[in-house]
């Protein structure tokens, strides 16, 4: 919870956002070792924050003691160092008066500088922000582990050489990087709803922190529909959370949920914020359209009530304005449930050869509900099975080993 506000703070100083992370992180390692001794202090966020700020301070010493040229950087380091010195005890507490959603959203949007390409903003700020591992962003964007961390490296160099202040951009500057603020949050978010791996299937502290920072973004930028849209998608979203989950925590699906329990005041704040999107009068954009395909769920009082038909409009839309496999195969299912299995097993089969969906578990999970359905249930068994195989999570394993052995 603290990391990404101290990071933020030792990066301001140092100008360089992998070193900051470095002596975040060595913070937590001097307190994994005297707490035990010494006991946890009554403001542990304050104690780690100024021990860091210590070590950033001694680095900024150190830049200084080796300036033998260039005169004009050791008078940038002096000055570094006098803001930084004084009245340490002050500036942590200043620090850790801000509301933590602040400080978290500022981080974001220094992350998502226009002097980085997308892909790089996206993935360091889910690796700093997020806490996402290189292997839960490459999931995400269905690419190898290996290019995330090389973006995430490349984007901190980047970050370092163009001496990017660390603050937060001016009114003027925050369109320009809106659209990888909402990505950011809305990824984070994803992971926390269906957990890409680990024993869980949710991880619920992400959401929360995704929806915190998309309500504080809402205020910020008030006439931005896509905003509106991505907050009402979260809300509805997290008003199932409840229902999604049984008392032993085996995921329960959305069509078998106990709608009872899902959160009326999160749908109230949801369909709200859908509201407001649409007033703006510009139309729905992606996130926009995801939500109202979740406020058709939301107001249905049985599963039997969906729209399905508007659902599978909707889709239609999406893939038109954002199109990719993954929304395709969700368009599958709708169409399924709108006319028919056969009609959705003709989509999935036609994504079976993207190159994104090779190792994407929920392309044979679908594709075996769908023959499932339609009678072909060894066939079914084995996508189910494959399903099981590909995905890292451990509830969504057993959930799908089940469904293969169901009987007929």
């Amino acid at each position: 919870m603290e990391s990404a506000k101290i990071i933020a703070v030792l990066a301001r100083m140092l100008r360089d956002v992998g070193q900051a992370e470095e002596l975040a992180q060595d913070a937590l390692v001097l307190a994994l070792e005297r707490w035990p001794d010494s006991g946890v202090p009554e403001q542990p966020a304050a104690w780690l924050t100024t021990v860091a700020k210590n070590r950033a301070l001694d680095v900024l010493r150190h830049r200084q003691l080796h300036q033998e040229k260039e005169a004009a950087i050791s008078y940038e380091i002096d000055h570094q160092l006098q803001d930084a010195a004084p009245d340490l005890e002050a500036a942590v507490a200043n620090a850790l008066e801000n509301d933590i959603g602040d400080d978290l959203l500022r981080l974001v949007f220094v992350a998502c500088h226009p002097v980085l390409p997308t892909d790089g903003r996206v993935a360091l700020t889910l690796r700093m922000l997020g806490g996402l591992s290189t292997e839960e962003i490459a999931r995400a964007f269905l690419v190898p582990e290996k290019t995330v961390a090389q973006r995430i490296v490349r984007a901190k160099r980047t970050l370092a050489e163009a001496k990017v202040p660390f603050e937060a951009p001016r009114a003027h500057e925050l369109g320009e990087r809106l659209g990888s603020v909402l990505q950011v949050i809305y990824l984070i978010y994803n992971e926390g709803y269906s957990a890409s791996a680990g024993a869980d299937w949710m991880r619920p502290a992400l959401c929360e922190e995704a929806l915190r920072l998309g309500r504080i973004l809402a205020g910020l930028q008030p006439d931005e529909p896509e905003v509106h849209g991505l907050v009402a998608l979260m809300e509805i979203q997290s008003s199932r959370a409840r229902a999604r989950v049984g008392p032993d925590g085996a995921p329960i699906l959305l069509l078998e949920q106990d709608r009872a329990r899902w959160d009326q005041l999160l749908i109230r704040r949801g369909l709200a914020a859908l509201a407001r999107a649409e007033q703006a009068g510009r139309g729905l954009g992606p996130y926009g359209l995801q939500a109202a395909i979740a406020a058709c769920h939301a107001r249905a009082r049985q599963a039997a009530d969906t729209d399905w038909a508007r659902i599978a409009a909707l889709y239609d839309a999406l893939a038109q304005l954002s199109p990719s496999p993954i929304v395709e195969l969700n368009r599958a299912v709708a169409l399924s449930m709108a006319y028919g299995p056969q009609a959705g097993l003709e989509v999935v089969d036609g994504l079976l050869a993207a190159p994104a969906l090779k190792n994407y578990h929920l392309l044979p999970s679908v594709r075996g509900d769908l023959l499932a359905r339609l009678g072909r249930h060894d066939e079914a068994r084995g996508e189910f099975e494959r399903a099981a195989a590909l995905t890292h999570n451990q509830r969504e394993r057993q959930l799908l080993l089940a469904r293969a052995r169901a009987p007929h």
